[in-house]
């Protein structure tokens, strides 16, 4: 009991900024106080006392306003940020590592008892605030549900889920997108994605200076090509000194036009 409750601190000192110690974390983190009353709610469902669980749930969201059905599954190292509107239904399973914001719903679609009702998400999903995510469908290892998505259908491991109802953001295409912005000094907190007019401006600009540099580098190395081949002059005479014929990201420079 104690070697988990060190791993719940653990956990939320690594992925919270805001979190100073660990004293901190055991007295003022609902999110925490959540976990350890459900796992004890768990525990009494589990042995059929069905009654006791259901009444020591009720407590758990009276103290912290996260609601979350003792028969739910839920893993190690599960952070729940903020918390307060959480709802997680009785057939939620919920992995290892897994990050949940305010607001967020692990609901049903369909009233039949007994059936698997509530989503499964895998290892290290981040589930952004405010959404919903309705359906006995599975959100993959590490996949990310943005802000307010409204999720129906399963999420493939890996990708990002945005929008209502929410579409899946193409993989290559993000993964390319996040290297370009990290090679730039930024890097969004959180889940940034959606249908917000800053954030898509942000991903267009990303977007079009790493294709500028990219054209521009295989341009010099054209060149670099042609000057060698041509017997008149040296290899290189033709190129710059200063041209940049690999692609580089001059982060400072970019950062300051930011500011």
């Amino acid at each position: 009991m104690f070697a988990r409750l060190r791993e719940d601190i653990a956990c939320i000192l690594e992925r919270d900024p805001a979190a100073r110690s660990r004293w901190e974390v055991l007295t003022c983190y609902p999110g925490l106080h959540a976990l350890v009353l459900h796992r004890r709610a768990h525990w009494f469902w589990r042995h059929g006392l069905r009654w006791l669980a259901r009444f020591t749930s009720h407590i758990g969201r009276f103290l912290t306003g996260i609601e979350i059905h003792p028969g739910a599954t839920i893993g190690r190292r599960v952070f729940i940020d903020h918390g307060m509107g959480v709802v997680i239904g009785e057939t939620a399973e919920i992995g290892d590592g897994c990050t949940i914001y305010q607001g967020v719903t692990l609901g049903g679609t369909s009233l039949s008892k007994g059936a698997k009702r509530h989503p499964t998400l895998g290892r290290d999903v981040i589930v952004g605030a405010n959404s919903q995510v309705l359906g006995g469908f599975t959100v993959g290892d590490g996949a990310r549900i943005g802000s307010s998505a409204v999720v129906v259908k399963p999420v493939p491991p890996g990708a990002t889920a945005v929008g209502n109802p929410a579409r899946i953001i193409q993989h290559d295409a993000e993964a390319a997108r996040e290297a370009a912005a990290a090679k730039m000094g930024f890097s969004a907190y959180g889940v940034t994605q959606g249908d917000d007019p800053v954030s898509q401006a942000m991903k267009g600009l990303i977007d079009n200076a790493s294709g500028h540099e990219h054209q521009i580098a295989l341009l010099w190395a054209a060149i670099e090509k042609l000057s060698a081949r041509a017997r008149e002059l040296p290899a290189g005479d033709c190129v710059p000194q200063d041209a940049n014929t690999t692609e580089t990201f001059d982060a400072e420079r970019l950062n300051r036009l930011v500011k």
